[in-house]
């Protein structure tokens, strides 16, 4: 058996390949007049700094002027969206309403928009046909249709023209689907 020696003729070690590649890039930086040397340290330090400023610390900044509308905005979402889930709860809990209650229901709805409306009552389907009623009509027809008479939207063909809508709605009375 031989005994170990100094030098070895397997893999080198970990990091002397990195001393060996940076050896020219050392003996380079100590050619320069100390003037030079300091030059591209400042301007390293500079271009360091600019690099830490447009990664790290610009992104972050942003981020917190922009969370605080960000989370009010996803709060009032949430409350909108809960509002709607209650809703939705208390419809679906309601007792239902017979064909002829929800028909009486709609027909008092519709008298308050006048002219603008005339309701057509066919079995377990209604037809509203409009005629330049205005969103916030629509809206309160809609949900007064959906509170007193259980009434759901199944089809709508309207059209905005001018102040209003026009056209025609298909909603289910009762249980139909």
């Amino acid at each position: 058996m031989n005994a170990p020696t100094g030098t070895s003729s397997g893999p080198a070690a970990p990091g002397r390949g990195a001393a060996q590649a940076l050896a020219p890039l050392r003996s380079w930086w100590r050619a320069l007049p100390a003037r030079e040397q300091r030059l591209l340290t400042l301007a390293g330090a500079v271009l360091g700094l600019a690099l830490l400023w447009w990664v790290v610390l610009q992104p972050a900044l942003r981020t917190l002027r922009t969370a605080p509308a960000a989370i009010e905005a996803s709060e009032n979402q949430l409350r909108a969206m809960q509002r709607l889930a209650a809703e939705a709860t208390e419809l679906r809990n309601a007792p239902p309403v017979n064909v002829e209650q929800a028909g009486a229901a709609l027909r008092a709805a519709t008298e308050r928009l006048g002219d603008q409306a005339k309701l057509s009552l066919q079995g377990d389907r209604a037809v509203l046909t409009l005629n330049g009623i205005t969103t916030s009509q629509l809206r309160d027809w809609l949900a007064e249709a959906r509170s007193g008479a259980r009434a759901r939207p199944v089809e709508a063909s309207l059209l905005r023209s001018g102040p209003g809508y026009s056209g025609t709605l298909v909603l289910a009375l009762g249980g139909a689907p």
